[in-house]
Parts: C-alpha cells; structure tokens; sequence
C-alpha cells in the first residue's frame, strides 16, 4: 500500500525538525509526551497524527502548532 504523500512529507518535515535539535526519536518523544514508537511512525508515515499529537509535538519541539504544520510537499 503506498503511503500518502501528505504524510510521507509530514513526516520528512519532523524529522527535520527533530534532527535540527540534535534529538533521537526518543528524545523527542519524552519531551513530547509520547512513545518512541508513535514518532518513528509518524516520521515514516506508517501513522498520521491526530490533532491532540500534533499538539504535543508542536509542545516537545517548543514551536507555535502553526509553524509545525507548515511545510511543502515534494
């Protein structure tokens, strides 16, 4: 099954995030309030976010939910 290309780039876009801080996946993860396993899915697009997850997310990455919705897709 192909992945849809709005969470393939999600998850790109995270990733960039998170590795921007210098974070593993755990890292972020306990910052986030969330399991390693959640953002791993999330940043291979095995999962998509619910609103509630990107709202801890956005919390871990100390960003505005706004600036970590923003982003292109390829």
């Amino acid at each position: 099954m192909k992945k849809p290309v709005h969470s393939q780039a999600f998850g790109l876009h995270l990733r960039g995030l998170r590795e921007q801080r210098g974070w593993s996946q755990q890292e972020l993860a306990d910052r986030a309030n969330v399991t390693k396993k959640t953002v791993y899915r999330i940043e291979t697009a095995q999962a998509s976010p619910t609103l509630d997850m990107l709202v801890c997310l956005a919390e871990g990455l100390e960003l505005d939910l706004r600036d970590l919705v923003s982003f292109r897709i390829a």
